[in-house]
């Protein structure tokens, strides 16, 4: 038997690793092997204080007790990893994938932050300075650790967990055990420092900048100890709980998730197998009843005796498939609008292949927009509709609507934007990854396929919010082993789809490049459009933390327009912030502000409302138009419904 001493000095490791204050008094042992806890009293028969700050109530989690199923499941687990790089590099030997897009960005990286590093290293007293601050931190965080494996300050521990909003940190154990609240304080004090070398950079341009930004986040991201089982509280207990199966099972889901995405990782982050599109998803009553080569149109049945007499059209958008506005029937935009007497038609863009790689930007108006707009005339025999686009469906429907006036097309009587960007100035760190360089690579890979891999627009949005899309489930799947919750959104947006060539490039360059929208320089049929010719009232929404379509981009766009239009700002994202139904009273949204010259200016003025815009939408709509007709059911125009909703096009998977 080995008694370990009495006495051992504050700073030892044991101490750090896995002490804690507390008041009972302990004294470890080693034994057959095995870690045994004994407690100590006095003659008196009170607890004394051998080791002033460990408490063996929580030392018991740490400690390995089977060491030898822990290595046997550890080997099964690398050799589930083997697989796993076996499935990643087979695609690429056999010249079915590649990483040849991935060069792009890789090598802004690299550009981007040997310009950061260049710009510290170049004056030695700047770099002084920085290395000062950050070592002089590291010491505070020492020191503080220290003390408190001497079981000082014990209440900091728990002020510090009461403040914390960062999910990767809400295990108690970051706080209580001094050796994970050191790694957690020096990991949040070096992201604090890095992203300071950034900020105080003022010799590099608002570009470099800006990208540099974005990529030490990514960084720091990446490296937190929270994404690696022997610094993270929660993986370490559930590893010496299972005696490392949960590693054998982690392992095995990511070779599932490489072969899925065909070499690439296809990071699921639902459990896929509780939805089908069209039987639990995607279910508002309704029939396709035209196609082309681009998409189907469909139509739903009313749920009102009595309609507005125009018909509603939405545009969403095509990187993304059009059932986000027709989850669950509790969270259905587009059966709620059904049920407010709407008329909707909307359209379900095909999932492209190569047979779409010439299908550009004038082709989605021509085939996508104005097929809609003939489809819904034929079906109703109404002249005019109210239209709504949503992210790029959007975009590409204030382009449409620019062209019409030229050619005084007056189909479109209204137009809603959802979360739709035309003026690109400031459209957020999806610009990161469009520069000249970036899309001729982008350009070339898809020149060479016919399209943008899913799997590639995936990653993009993912990276836009690593900390809440990529690494909780990195570390959920593949470190805890554990199977993802099902949840309806996430399943949606692991539905990603392909981009055809011609239609993205168009997009990227005139768009993310060129900002040429915005400016009157964007052609179609030949002739620069201008969206002052818009006329018509258009709604614009806004999301407030939007990182997609920024809310201060889009609100620039309320000045390009050439008639009224009603600017609203609805609470939380992209998606949340849209798919938002009045019945959950969540978030809220500001209207009514007059214009000023930024967004932050117009919040001054702008009243605030709990819950859902939707019913505000709803009132605007009524504004443009009251007549009331018979309900209309798919098929009773001059068109026969060709399937039932959801369609085809739809199902196609990528």
């Amino acid at each position: 038997m080995l008694n370990v001493g009495d006495h051992p000095p504050p700073s030892s490791f044991a101490a750090l690793v896995f002490g804690f204050g507390g008041d009972v008094q302990t004294k470890t042992t080693v034994m057959h092997g095995r870690l045994r806890l004994a407690r100590k009293s006095d003659d008196h028969g009170h607890s004394g204080q051998e080791f002033p700050g460990f408490d063996a109530r929580f030392f018991e989690a740490y400690s390995i007790k089977d060491p030898q199923s822990l290595m046997m499941n550890t080997a099964r687990a690398f050799e589930n990893l083997g697989r796993a790089a076996s499935e990643w590099l087979g695609p690429r030997e056999r010249g079915e994938t590649s990483d040849d897009l991935f060069a792009g960005p890789i090598g802004d990286f690299i550009k981007t932050m040997s310009a950061l590093t260049e710009y510290w290293m170049s004056d030695q007293k700047r770099m002084l300075e920085a290395q000062t601050l950050l070592l002089s931190t590291y010491f505070e965080i020492w020191t503080r650790s220290i003390q408190q494996a001497g079981g000082a300050d014990k209440n900091s521990a728990a002020a510090e967990m009461a403040e914390n909003r960062d999910r990767r940190f809400a295990d108690e154990d970051w706080y209580r055990n001094p050796f994970f609240s050191f790694l957690r304080q020096v990991y949040q004090a070096t992201a604090s420092w890095a992203e300071r070398l950034v900020t105080e950079a003022d010799g590099l341009d608002e570009i470099t900048k800006y990208k540099a930004r974005f990529y030490v986040r990514q960084f720091t991201a990446a490296l937190s100890p929270s994404n690696f089982a022997v610094t993270n509280p929660e993986v370490y207990r559930a590893t010496v709980e299972s005696h490392g199966m949960n590693l054998v099972t982690g392992m095995r889901m990511l070779t599932e998730d490489v072969m899925a995405g065909g070499g690439h990782l296809r990071l699921r982050q639902t459990d896929a197998t509780q939805f089908s599109v069209g039987n639990n998803l995607a279910i508002t009553p309704g029939k396709v009843i035209a196609r082309n080569a681009l998409c189907e149109i469909i139509q739903y049945a009313p749920s009102t005796e009595t309609v507005f007499k125009r018909p509603l059209v939405i545009v969403p958008p095509w990187i993304n498939k059009f059932y986000i506005l027709d989850l669950t029937p509790d969270k259905s935009f587009i059966k709620w609008c059904v049920d407010q007497g709407h008329t909707v038609f909307v359209i379900s863009w095909v999932n492209p292949d190569r047979d779409h790689a010439a299908k550009d930007w004038e082709a989605y108006i021509r085939e996508g927009i104005d097929f809609a707009l003939d489809t819904a005339e034929k079906a109703t025999g109404e002249k005019q509709v109210n239209a709504i686009g949503y992210c790029v469906g959007g975009t590409l429907l204030s382009a449409a609507l620019a062209w019409h006036a030229q050619k005084k097309d007056t189909r479109i009587a209204s137009a809603t934007l959802l979360t739709a960007q035309v003026d690109f100035a400031e459209a957020g760190e999806l610009k990161v990854f469009v520069d000249e360089e970036q899309l001729a690579l982008i350009e070339a890979q898809m020149k060479a396929s016919g399209y943008l891999a899913a799997s590639q627009m995936a990653a993009a949005f993912n990276l836009l919010r690593s900390s809440e899309l990529i690494w909780p489930y990195v570390v959920n799947n593949y470190l805890k082993g554990k199977e993802p919750m099902p949840f309806d959104l996430l399943y949606w947006n692991s539905d990603s789809t392909r981009v055809a060539a011609a239609n993205h490039a168009y997009y990227l360059r005139n768009c993310y490049l060129d900002n040429a929208l915005s400016a009157g320089q964007m052609k179609l049929g030949g002739s620069a459009i201008d969206l002052r010719d818009i006329t018509i009232p258009v709604y614009n929404l806004a999301t407030r933390e939007d990182h997609i379509a920024p809310a201060r981009s889009v609100y620039r766009g309320n000045a390009l327009f050439g008639g009224p239009v009603e600017f609203v700002l609805s609470g939380s994202g992209h998606i949340a912030g849209v798919v938002n139904p009045p019945n959950r009273t969540k978030y809220r949204y500001w209207s009514g502000g007059a214009a000023a010259e930024t967004l932050n200016d117009w919040l001054k003025d702008a009243s605030e409302t709990a819950g859902s815009w939707w019913p505000h939408w709803q009132a605007w709509v009524d504004a443009q138009e009251q007549e009331r007709v018979p309900a209309r059911n798919p098929g009773s125009g001059t068109l026969s419904p060709l399937e039932d909703a959801p369609g085809t096009y739809v199902l196609a998977r990528a």
